[in-house]
């Protein structure tokens, strides 16, 4: 979902700065020699451009990074029943260490991606709950507040089904069904385009960021070893640096990750999973930019005529110190416009969707179910309430939670919402793969069969879910017809570490 909200952040962005361009003020004529694209690079360059914008588009695509993340999870389940299972297991197990002198730390390869890489997946979430806390959906609490009860129940009600099926058993993996993947719960949506009212996509973004909010909390609160304190008060100091720095508004990046990098070393010393680092480091990373937007435009235009000045057109562009000189202040800060919570997020995103979930999926969508008794798994209490309380606990959770509260008149239905469209994102809430098997894989990290079963569950009910979510879906917005979806725009802010002199006023807080 970041990455397609970034997406169409940016074309936003991008329009609205053209149209500042290309309106001009009252008493100011438009020159008829201003530059073009065609003017401003060669034919070369705009093919690489236009190239680079496809492979944007592509990257950006929610569906295809569902599609690559599914076809891994596919790869994993053909793999783990062949001779390659065997292989592949041992070099999971294979460590990966770093040493520096005589200091050696090292992890498996299968602990490295569930831990190290998951917290770069983390600190995405982080990102993309903290932009909707400060300009999204989180914002208005009022507007908010449907969606969010609505996932409260999706995530009491599966955990309730699941506890009941296993009571008295391996009850520990009661938060398994309780998740809701975000790319492929939206990727899946995505799928009937146009004909989803654009309300009942906001209503589920917003769902599936409150269940995220759950169950990160319930990985911190339940699925940590017995925390170290030692390594806790670590952290503690640590997460004070990246607050410090925040307050005293330090607007690179670098810093922030490296102190992010010390933070994940503490937690996962500490017994909390470390995951957890991601999203604390996103809570920290400054939302504002350090150049005052507003000015900007106008401080851009009084170094027109310095340029323009300074500029030989006979001359060698390696031989115009000045000129150069001169750019690179306006470069500077230009380069600090963009806040360094959304100049991370374009770094991070596409690596996350298309390298990192796609290798967690196979690393841990891993069944093996060469001489397993099926039948004994199908009614294994773990597979049936993991199964049911994806499949059913989240469809009615998240319905009856919506029933109650409008029905209580505390809240309305989204505009051109209707309950048949609630109905179908229950069951949409109900695909769980990446939550699902993380949090499985810490209930059962030493019961390899009823991690099997999880396993197996987790992948049955979410292609269940996806499948009868997508029909359902499709039945109910049949007679939406085409619409079209809503931009949101706004001003793009964001920052860069260098402060260039007489530049536009710097903002007054960081976020």
């Amino acid at each position: 979902m970041a990455q397609k909200r970034t997406t169409t952040e940016g074309r936003a962005a991008a329009g609205a700065v053209e149209r500042k361009v290309l309106v001009r003020k009252p008493g100011r004529a438009a020159s008829a020699s201003e530059p073009g694209r065609e003017r401003l690079m060669s034919p070369l360059q705009r093919s690489r451009l236009e190239r680079r914008g496809t492979l944007e588009a592509i990257t950006g695509n929610g569906v295809i990074s569902a599609c690559v993340m599914i076809l891994a999870a596919v790869a994993a389940v053909i793999c783990a029943n062949t001779d390659l299972y065997y292989p592949l297991h041992e070099w999971f197990a294979q460590p990966v260490t770093i040493a520096i002198g005589g200091w050696e730390f090292s992890l498996t390869f299968e602990l490295f991606v569930n831990d190290f890489l998951m917290a770069i997946f983390f600190l995405l979430v982080g990102i993309e709950l903290k932009y909707e806390m400060t300009v999204g959906e989180l914002r208005q609490p009022r507007q908010a507040l449907l969606p969010m009860l609505a996932a409260v129940g999706g995530v009491v009600l599966p955990a309730a089904i699941y506890v009941v099926v296993n009571r008295g058993g391996a009850v520990y993996g009661w938060a398994i069904p309780m998740a809701t993947d975000i790319a492929f719960a939206l990727g899946v949506l995505s799928l009937l385009g146009s004909r989803v009212p654009p309300a009942l996509k906001v209503f589920f973004s917003t769902l599936a960021i409150a269940d995220d909010l759950l169950a990160i909390a319930a990985i911190a609160l339940f699925y940590g070893h017995a925390p170290q304190l030692g390594w806790l008060a670590a952290a503690a100091l640590v997460t004070a640096g990246l607050v410090f720095l925040n307050r005293r508004r330090f607007f690179g990046v670098a810093p922030y990750l490296t102190l992010g990098l010390v933070l994940w070393f503490c937690l996962f010393q500490s017994g909390v999973h470390a995951t957890l680092a991601g999203v604390i480091l996103a809570f920290t990373i400054p939302a504002r930019s350090d150049i005052n937007a507003r000015a900007l435009v106008s401080w851009v235009e009084s170094k027109l005529p310095d340029l323009d000045e300074r500029f030989d057109a006979e001359a060698h562009i390696l031989g115009q110190h000045d000129f150069t000189h001169a750019v690179t202040r306006v470069e500077r800060v230009m380069h600090r416009v963009t806040p360094p919570l959304q100049r991370l997020e374009h770094r991070i995103a596409a690596p996350v969707n298309f390298i990192i979930l796609p290798l967690f999926a196979f690393v841990n969508a891993q069944v093996r179910l060469v001489g397993v008794d099926m039948l004994a798994l199908a009614v294994d209490p773990v597979a049936v309430g993991v199964y049911l309380g994806m499949l059913l606990g989240k469809t009615f959770g998240i319905l009856g939670v919506t029933y109650l509260m409008v029905r209580a008149g505390l809240a309305e239905l989204p505009k051109g919402v209707g309950w048949r469209h609630i109905a179908g994102i229950g069951i949409l809430g109900g695909i769980g793969f990446t939550m699902s098997i993380l949090i499985a894989g810490l209930a059962f990290t030493e019961i390899p069969a009823e991690l099997l079963a999880a396993k197996t569950a987790i992948l049955a009910g979410s292609v269940s879910a996806a499948v009868i979510g997508l029909a359902f879906m499709a039945f109910a917005c049949r007679g939406d017809g085409p619409r079209e979806e809503d931009e949101a725009s706004g001003d793009v802010q964001a920052p860069g570490d260098a402060q260039a002199p007489d530049a536009p006023a710097v903002q007054a807080g960081a976020e």
